[in-house]
Formats: structure tokens, sequence, C-alpha cells
């Protein structure tokens, strides 16, 4: 493409959102990276519509020129699924009000620009909450959340962002608008198309809105910080507290030994969880949503308090559990909160860092672990493994901190690792995406006949290529 088109383009772009919201150059620089600083392009310029119309309009420009076109909202992302050397970039900053509030239906209604902590703001004045819950979502975007079917803290009990959302609102890559934000529970009027376009990345659309779900508030949590001799063994206590709750476990988070050192070697200020060092950590949290749970009794505990209690005790007694500290108010919640949330930040202490994204099913998460970890030793002998997991829903966190600076031996460990997921009848992408980064993986292991089913829709949507071109997909080396 000359410069002269160059021009041309961004002069177009200025006529459809005002030429103030057509970033380029330096100015550009906030959306020429990845947070974690991995990854860098020069996008061709980055336009910040107001609506979707203005949305659709810079589609069909794209479309019409054959430019490629990247969607961005927070950037939290760590697949490299934003990247967009010489790209429009399409920015939904600008799009993020909170159209409406149901409470009585238990939705709202919220343009994708939306930072979750606004929306969760907002609902809880309602009593309610939107359960997607995360330590970056200070600045992630619902519209990004709903593009990568994000999952965080909360799944176990609420599920991912799929199951979060009703309906949505989406420009299709030849710039038509397509209205799904349906408010209904059941709906089977042919293909999901918004199950579709949700987890898609970009490729295939670009959300613009959505009608997502809320639930009650819990009126009290308990929460407890645990020690526990095996994974197995923090199975066994998720299925008592889940029995003994009635479904209350909200969260059930793994942190290891090798995790906590690092984490109070970031933050040197902070207690450590126990008095004796421990490898195997889990905060566990349940969420009382009836009165009789939460209403204090006599001495100021609430019952879903003295439940978990009970529970733990009875497992120590049983010899099931070495340690516990139960929270007594919201700021020991959220001193333990902080540890697990810091998880991304902790990873980069150090300048390298191998993470990957898998997940098994609950019961294979213990040998998962070991498989994963014995396989990173035999490959990087000095390797420091930092796992983190969402132990409730089978979702492991590899992270290490490489000894060796081979970029060869760095790839090995994450093929290992994936390899090890999928053996175990699990996934290589669990919450984060394929962006560019997992495309490796999604060669390697995706089934080829789904791979083809998702290439031709790919064609039949957006033949022209342009929307987000090159992630999720890997190329087709068939030919």
């Amino acid at each position: 493409m000359t410069q002269d088109t160059d021009e041309n383009l961004i002069e177009a772009l200025g006529a459809i959102v005002g030429a103030a919201q057509v970033i380029t150059g330096k100015d550009a620089e906030p959306w020429s990276r990845e947070w974690t600083g991995h990854a860098r392009w020069t996008p061709l310029a980055v336009a910040r519509p107001a609506n979707t119309e203005e949305v659709a309009q810079i589609v069909r420009l794209a479309n019409r020129s054959g430019t490629p076109i990247v969607p961005v909202s927070g950037n939290t992302g760590l697949v490299e699924g934003t990247c967009g050397e010489g790209a429009i970039m399409l920015s939904l900053d600008r799009m993020s009000a909170i159209r409406e509030i149901r409470p009585e239906a238990r939705i709202a209604i919220v343009e994708s620009g939306a930072i979750l902590s606004r929306i969760h703001d907002a609902v809880e004045e309602h009593g309610l909450i939107f359960p997607l819950f995360f330590g970056a979502r200070g600045s992630a975007m619902i519209g990004g959340a709903l593009s990568t079917n994000a999952g965080g803290s909360n799944v176990l009990r609420y599920g991912s962002t799929r199951h979060l959302c009703l309906g949505v609102e989406a420009v299709l890559p030849n710039g038509e608008i397509v209205d799904l934000m349906s408010e209904l529970h059941k709906d089977n009027s042919g293909y999901d198309l918004r199950d579709l376009l949700i987890g898609a990345e970009g490729t295939l659309g670009i959300i613009t809105a959505a009608v997502i779900k809320l639930h009650p508030k819990p009126l009290a949590y308990a929460t407890a910080t645990v020690a526990v001799a095996s994974l197995n063994d923090g199975l066994a206590l998720l299925n008592r507290l889940q029995k003994e709750s009635g479904g209350a476990v909200e969260a059930f988070e793994f942190m290891p030994g090798l995790f906590m050192d690092a984490y109070l070697e970031r933050h040197p200020e902070a207690r450590p969880p126990f008095e004796a060092r421990h490898d195997v950590n889990i905060l566990v949290e349940l969420g009382a949503l009836a009165p009789r749970d939460a209403t204090p009794g006599p001495d100021g505990q609430t019952p879903v308090a003295a439940q978990l209690e009970e529970v733990l005790t009875g497992l120590f007694e049983e010899g099931a559990l070495l340690d516990a500290v139960v929270a007594q108010s919201e700021t020991q919640r959220r001193e333990m909160w902080a540890r697990r949330e810091a998880s991304a930040e902790v990873a980069r202490l150090r300048p390298d860092v191998i993470d990957n994204d898998v997940a098994v099913p609950l019961d294979k998460m213990q040998v998962l672990h070991e498989r994963i970890t014995a396989r990173a030793l035999e490959l990087d002998p000095g390797l420091t493994p930092i796992c983190v997991a969402h132990l409730g829903d089978g979702n492991l966190h590899f992270a290490g901190w490489p000894s060796s600076q081979d970029p060869a031996v760095h790839k090995a460990i994450k093929a290992a690792v994936d390899e090890e997921a999928v053996r175990l009848g699990g996934t290589f992408s669990a919450e984060h995406g394929i962006g560019l980064a997992k495309q490796p993986a999604m060669r390697r292991f995706k089934n080829p006949a789904a791979l083809a089913a998702m290439r031709a829709i790919k064609q039949a949507l957006d033949p022209n290529g342009i929307m987000n071109p090159g992630k999720v997909l890997p190329a087709d080396n068939s030919d």
C-alpha cells in the first residue's frame, strides 16, 4: 500500500470519527504493544469510534481497501491477540456506556468499552454482581473479555464469560450490523451466532455491545487460606465443601510455596499465609445468598463462616489438612485475595518468564502438575516453577523463571506443558485465547476437521481476511 493510500485512509477515518479521534505516530504508542512488553508493532492508525454505526463505517472502509483491522479493548491480553502491524487499530474505549441495569431481570446492557470494575460498581448499587473477576478488572473491558471468553476466579460457581452473556451486538467483516441483543435465557432459533462471536478474538466480527447476566451479591463471604499435602487432598476438600455448603464455593485457588516465596519477595511488607511454609496453599471462598446463612449469631459469626470453620476443623482432626487461617474481617479477606491476584505481577519479577494456560479434568490436576514440573526441569534443571491455578475449574497457569537463555529451550518447555495437558484429556488454552502466541499448539493439537470447519467459517464471513488477520487460526499448510 502506498503512502498516498495510507494518507487517504487516515483522512477517511477522520471523516468518520473526527480527526481528533484518529491517532498516529508516537501518540499511538499505548496501542502499539502488548502490556507484557513482549510484542510490539506499528499500526497504520488508531481509530476511536463513538458508536456502532461509526464502527460499521470503519469496517466497510477497511473491507473496501483490504486494510487489516484489529479491535482492541483494555489490551490486557497475554497471547499477542492485538498485534496490528500496518493495521487500523479500532479502540472501543469511547464506547463505554452502561446503557441500562434491570435488577428485576438481573441483566445489564453495556457497550464493549465498559471497564469491568465500572460494571461491578454500578450493579453493586442494586445488590447484584457481574461475577467476572480477575486481576486486570480495573482496565480490562467487557468487549475484550467477550472476545476471548475470559475466565477468572469465579468460573467454579458462575461460569466463564460465555455463560454470563445473553446477547451481543456486533459488526461483521462486511460492515453489516448484526443485532443479537437477546434478553432471553432460551432461544433455539437457529445457529447460535452469539456463541460463535464470543471467543473468536475479533476474527469474525467486532462485538460492540452485550446483554450480560447479573447475580445476587452474596450477603456474606467466608474466606480462608488452607494448606494441604497434595492437590488431590485439595480436590477432596473442594468436594466436601461443595456438599456441606450446597454448592456455595465461589473460588478455589491454588498457590504453591514457590509462588508464595516470590510474592513475599515482591511484597516484603506482606505477611506470609502461615507461620510454617507449605507447598500446597489454597484460597477458598464461600458466598452466602440466604439471610439464614449470612446473619451473624450472638457471637458475631455468620453461619457460613461457622460452617467453613467446622469443615476445616474436622479435616484437620482427620489429618487431611495441614493448616488453615479463616479471615476474620474484610481486611483479612482482601489480604488473602491480594496474593492470588498478584500472580501476573509476581511472574514478571524476572525479565524472562515462560507461561502457559492449560486445563484438565479436575481429578487430573495433581498428575498434570507433577508431569509438567518434571518435564520443565528436565529441559532446564535451573528453572523455578511458580504455577498458580483456578483449582476449582481445572485451569492451571504454568509459569516458570528459566535459567537457560536459549529461546529453543523456552519453546520446548511451553510445548511440553501443552502436550502433557492434552495427553490427560485437557486443552492448551483455557481462558487467555489463542492470538499469535498459541498458534503452534493450535496447529499441533487441534482436531484437523475442527480446524477445517473454522477456516470455512472464517472464509465465509471474512473472505478478504481483514478481521484481526493471522490470529487464532494457523496458516493452512495443506496445499
